[in-house]
Parts: C-alpha cells; sequence; structure tokens
C-alpha cells in the first residue's frame, strides 16, 4: 500500500512536469479555467504544473514519509499500537497522504521554501543513491562469499565462480567496446573517448587489487568475482551516462546539421515521443521502488549497520539471496487451516518499520529531483527529460565513481586501518 501510494505521487509529479498533459487538459475538459481560477491555480492552473509544483507535492509525500518514520521508531514486534498504525488505517493515510500534498502549495513565501527544498532534496537525493552503491557493493561481496563456501564440500562451486566471473568481464568489455564503437568518432567525441578510457583503466584497477597479495593476506574471500560485478555495473552507468547526454550536432561539409557522438539507431528510437515517455516513466518508477523495496529488507538493513554473517556459517546455494531450506520451520508449524497466514512477527518485526519511511522519504526527494532534472529545473519537462541533460549525466558520472570507492575501500580499509576488524 505504502509503494502504491508512492506511485501515485510519482505518476502525478510526471504528469505535472509535462506540457502536453496541461495542453490536453485544457483542450478536452469542459469549464477548465473556471475550475483553475476557481481554486485560485491562474488562469491555466499555471501553478499546478512545473518543477515548483513538483517540489510542493513531494514536499508532502516526503513530510508524510517523515511523520510514520517518527512514529514507528523502536518498534519490536507487531502487536504494538503503533505497529498497527503502520500496517492499516490504509484510507485514513490516503487522506493525510492528499492533505500534505495540497497542503504544501500554502506555504508562506514560496520563493525561499523552493530555493532551501531544493538544496534538502539534492541531499536526500544523494543519500539514496549512496544506499544504492552500498548495497551493490555488499551484494558482490555477500555472492563471492556464498560461493567459495561450497567449494570445500563440492569443486563444483569452482566451475560456477569462474563461469559467473568470466561471463561478467565479457559483457563488461563487450560494453566498453560497443561504447567506444558507437559513441566516439574517429576525429570527434574527445570527451566520450576520455571517459571510456577512464572507466575501462577503473575496472582494471579494481580487479588488479582485489587480487593483489597483500589484500589477500587480509580478505582471503575477495576475488574477481566482485570485481568483475562492479566493472558489470561500472559499464552500464557509463552507458547510461553516455545515453543521458545532450547531443551534440555540428554542420558537415554540406552545411546540414548532424548529429554526432551517438549511435545512428539511437535518433529512430526518439521518433514516437508518447512511447518513449510512457516507457522511460514506467521504467523510471520501476527502479526506483525497487531499489526502495530491496534495501528495506532485514538483510541489507543489517549490511549497512556492519553485521554480517561469520563466513563458516555460509550455506552455499544458487538462490543465496534467500533463506536456506528448512529455515523458519516454527514460523511453518503455525499456518493456520483455511488460508496460509504465517505469524512470522511473533517475536520481532521482519523488517525495520522506521527505516522503511526512511528509505522512502530519501526515495521522494530522489523522485523530486530527477523528474525536474536535477539542477537545470527551470526549463524542465517529461517530455525533453528523456532527450539528455548535463546534469542527469554527471549525477550518473559521479556515482560511478562513488561506487568504485567503496569497493575500492572494503578493499584497502583492513590495510589502512590494521587494528580494526572488518568483516565484509
Amino acid at each position: 500500500m505504502y509503494a502504491l501510494y508512492f506511485i501515485l505521487v510519482a505518476i502525478l509529479c510526471c504528469m505535472m512536469m509535462s506540457p502536453t498533459v496541461a495542453k490536453q487538459m485544457k483542450e478536452h475538459i469542459p469549464f477548465f479555467e473556471d475550475f483553475c481560477k476557481g481554486i485560485k491555480a491562474g488562469d491555466t492552473c499555471e501553478k499546478l504544473v512545473g518543477y515548483s509544483a513538483v517540489y510542493r507535492v513531494c514536499f508532502g509525500m516526503a513530510c508524510f514519509f517523515f511523520v510514520f518514520c517518527l512514529l514507528t521508531l523502536k518498534i519490536n514486534t507487531s502487536k504494538s499500537c503503533r505497529a498497527h498504525i503502520h500496517n492499516g488505517f490504509w484510507f485514513f493515510k490516503l487522506l493525510l497522504l492528499g492533505a500534505m500534498c495540497s497542503g504544501a502549495f500554502f506555504i508562506p513565501d514560496q520563493e525561499t521554501f523552493l530555493n532551501a527544498w531544493r538544496y534538502v532534496g539534492a541531499i536526500g537525493a544523494f543519500i539514496f543513491i549512496g544506499i544504492q552503491l552500498l548495497l551493490i557493493v555488499e551484494f558482490a561481496h555477500k555472492w563471492n562469499k556464498n560461493w567459495t563456501a561450497g567449494t570445500a564440500s563440492n569443486k563444483l562451486w569452482y566451475a560456477s565462480l569462474s563461469l559467473v566471473t568470466l561471463i561478467m568481464y565479457s559483457v563488461a568489455a563487450g560494453g566498453l567496446i560497443f561504447m567506444a564503437v558507437f559513441y566516439t568518432q574517429k576525429d570527434d567525441c574527445i570527451e566520450n573517448k576520455i571517459l571510456l578510457g577512464v572507466h575501462g583503466g577503473l575496472c582494471l584497477l579494481i580487479s588488479m587489487v582485489a587480487i593483489s597479495p597483500c589484500v589477500q593476506n587480509r580478505q582471503p574471500h575477495s576475488g574477481l568475482l566482485q570485481s568483475g560485478l562492479i566493472s558489470c555495473y561500472v559499464t552500464y552507468l557509463t552507458f547510461s551516462a553516455l545515453s543521458s547526454k545532450p547531443v551534440e550536432v555540428v554542420l558537415d561539409d554540406h552545411g546540414k546539421n548532424v548529429t554526432i557522438c551517438v549511435p545512428n539507431f539511437g535518433q529512430e528510437l526518439y521518433r514516437d515521443e508518447n512511447l518513449v515517455i510512457g516507457l522511460g516513466t514506467t521504467l523510471l518508477i520501476a527502479c526506483i521502488l525497487y531499489s526502495c523495496l530491496t534495501s528495506t529488507t532485514r538483510s541489507s538493513s543489517d549490511a549497512l549497520q556492519g553485521r554480517y554473517a561469520a563466513p563458516e556459517l555460509e550455506v552455499a546455494r544458487c538462490c543465496f539471496c534467500f533463506g536456506p531450506d528448512g529455515e523458519d520451520t516454527e514460523d511453518q508449524q503455525n499456518v493456520k487451516e483455511g488460508p496460509r497466514v504465517i505469524y512470522d512477527e511473533k517475536k520481532g518485526t521482519v523488517y525495520s518499520y522506521s527505516y522503511f519511511h526512511f528509505v522512502f522519504l530519501l526515495a521522494s526527494l530522489y523522485v523530486m529531483m530527477t523528474v525536474t532534472n536535477w539542477f537545470h529545473y527551470e526549463s524542465a519537462s517529461i517530455e525533453t527529460f528523456f532527450s539528455g541533460s548535463w546534469s542527469i549525466f554527471w549525477v550518473k558520472m559521479a556515482s560511478c565513481w562513488v561506487c568504485v570507492l567503496l569497493y575500492l575501500w572494503t578493499l584497502l580499509a583492513p590495510l589502512c586501518c590494521p587494528s580494526r576488524q572488518f568483516s565484509v
């Protein structure tokens, strides 16, 4: 239900950022102008569209999750009164969310509010990105540790590790070659060539560090599987950033405008504007929602707090993200006849309610900054969002570099601080 509320507000934000939607509403809704004047939103509801409207709506959604973050602090069982507030009263919560989003339009001194809220949104959005990058690095270490644990009893796990590692490095290398062919040209695209060279060098660097003797001495579980996964992620972010880069147009020998540094087939994808906007918006919301839900699981919460299972307790399995077979057998025995309801929170909550709302709070700020084109908000619209932006390009580039730095820190931290105990 919280995810549904989040989706509804995110879609509303995308609609507010679309001049096309505002134009269609004006043309097809009777008495539209009278309605706008009645609610004092301007002659054509201009106060309900654009980046400032999105900032206000996301402020209301952020306040909604912040209130529930405070209400659910230190809830240890689903039987408490505050847990019932978290798990029920959905209609009243929807009314509260609507009231908070609407109330943000009546905040006095809007200019000061928007200027201050812009910086709060940027900080929260970067924290949200940081959490996802931390979890990517944690996932890489968890995967390698789990499959390495199986090699003691079954040597086939060595083959599995080798095969997956080979596939990942092949994908990373293939991706870099693909971008070198289609996103660079012989005499142009110097920036793209530099970025591809730097990112290829970073992938090689983390691979060399991961298998270096000094790192292996302190962290015997470090290997090429983790660096291969991080290399794939770096390649993906590089491709995503280059795809988000504004197109470069130059004059050819005949005086015609020619787009350079992008694949020729990529220009065909933007012909059906409505299809691109609809598909892009759906993927954007789906990715953000997936990030929210995966980062609020118990294992992710433990990882962010530095709590990991001991290597000797690992049980190697293909689906290592889930518990081993036979886990929670006591809960399975408490299944009532009829509907299969498992009392999985009788001893403690399955996830942290407060942390759950905190992540959705950060996601609200991330949606706000992403939909409004980050720092180029004044000319932002959902129609131009998918055609490229320098703000989005540099945010993705920065995410790529931070991910590499985080992974390198997990490798080098035991060497820099030998007296401390590190476990990944």
